[in-house]
């Protein structure tokens, strides 16, 4: 029997493939005393398995095309298990349709690799046409559940570009095996977008940071990030919001808000990173901004600095949604560091390693915001003031 022959140009694509895998991360030359940015990104669409793109049949593909292309890989869950780093991707097809996928690395800045095939859900919402975003809870429960925003078209509105946006949730022990729940229900808000369940039980009950909206794109009377109690996860039902980060005039919170990654534990409270949206000339920009709530009243905030954590940088900036960046999954290990996975202008995922310290630092060592033009000149001037003292004692 004669050995099957494939394309020649499949060997040149693995072989660019093999060596974009290799690759190792190293720091990018960006300081600012927070966190540091890792120069490559983690996951593109060239990490999606040539398989998963091309026919590899010569007599069906005689031109080696990809028959099922990938348009961009972006807004990963994350989570580690014993010892080594899973991202739950968001691999958006050319045909728009988004799905999930895991790729896996020992290393948490690099060598993610993609299992052989993407993430099957459950097929129980027949409306629903796309699912993206998914962050992921290792609950103290024992299950590490997945909640993700899935998308139906409005029934009710003619416009083809009208949609309907719930918060989807699966549950899993080793992110093979998926178990679909019902989406949540919230009775005060008709669409909900970026969820976030929280890791541990409050007053007996599951608890979710929500997103109130009225519509697919706008709030609307949505004033902020949600919190909300559901007692069985199984029927997951929420009555009640409680407004906990919410938005103000004139902030980066500005049009919208929501949560990121999910809470990270730590001693002095629930350590948040959210994004929040403003409008510019040039459209919305998406940036990262941090907050802490109580532990044992965890929507009541107790720090919120007014700086943002992150905005695009340089080519950050460009993609399909250009001037964002995005984050719904970070990974806080054991030893206190954070890798925060971020996905730029909707189209690739890079990674930011920090630690739980600094975090708090900023967290509680930044003034908030104060709201006004020349309130801020006056913490800027004090600080100037604080700085000179300093230098003229250190003789400079």
């Amino acid at each position: 029997m004669s050995k099957f022959e494939l394309h020649p140009q499949y060997y040149v694509e693995k072989q660019k493939q093999e060596a974009l895998l290799a690759r190792k991360n190293v720091k990018a030359d960006f300081y600012n005393g927070l966190y540091d940015r890792w120069q490559y990104p983690v996951l593109t669409r060239e990490h999606v398995p040539i398989e998963w793109r091309y026919d590899l049949d010569p007599a069906a593909n005689p031109y080696f095309m990809e028959r099922l292309g990938v348009n961009a890989v972006f807004n990963s869950g994350a989570i580690e298990l014993d010892g080594r780093f899973y991202l739950v991707a968001r691999v958006e097809g050319n045909d728009r349709k988004s799905f999930f996928a895991v790729a896996e690395s020992d290393s948490p800045v690099d060598g993610f690799r993609f299992w052989k095939k993407p993430v099957e859900l459950p097929d129980t919402e027949p409306g629903e046409t796309n699912v993206y975003d998914m962050r992921l809870t290792k609950h103290e429960d024992g299950w590490i559940y997945g909640v993700f925003c899935s998308e139906s078209k409005d029934p009710n509105d003619p416009d083809l570009s009208a949609a309907v946006a719930a918060a989807g949730i699966v549950r899993t022990k080793d992110l093979k095996t998926w178990v679909r729940l019902p989406n949540l229900v919230t009775k005060r808000s008709p669409q909900q977008r970026n969820v976030d369940l929280l890791p541990r039980f409050v007053n007996g009950q599951y608890a979710f940071y929500t997103r109130p909206m009225d519509g697919f794109i706008d709030t609307g009377s949505g004033s902020g990030i949600g919190f909300g109690l559901c007692a069985d996860i199984t029927h997951p039902v929420i009555d009640e919001e409680i407004v906990t980060s919410a938005r103000h005039y004139h902030t980066v919170t500005e049009a919208k808000n929501g949560e990121g990654a999910p809470p990270i534990w730590t001693p002095r409270g629930w350590l948040h990173i959210a994004h929040g949206v403003r409008n510019t000339a040039a459209g919305l920009r998406y940036v990262l901004y941090l907050f802490v709530t109580d532990l044992a009243e965890p929507w009541k905030v107790i720090a919120e600095p007014g700086e943002l954590l992150m905005a695009p940088r340089g080519w950050e900036r460009v993609g399909d949604v250009s001037n964002v960046v995005f984050t719904n999954g970070a990974i806080a290990r054991d030893n206190g560091e954070v890798y925060v996975y971020y996905a730029a202008s909707d189209t690739r995922m890079h990674v930011a390693s920090t630690t739980v310290d600094k975090l708090l630092d900023f967290a509680f060592g930044t003034p908030p915001d104060a709201r006004r033009s020349r309130d801020c000149v006056a913490q800027r001037c004090a600080l100037i003031d604080k700085n000179r003292t300093l230098l003229q004692k250190a003789g400079l």
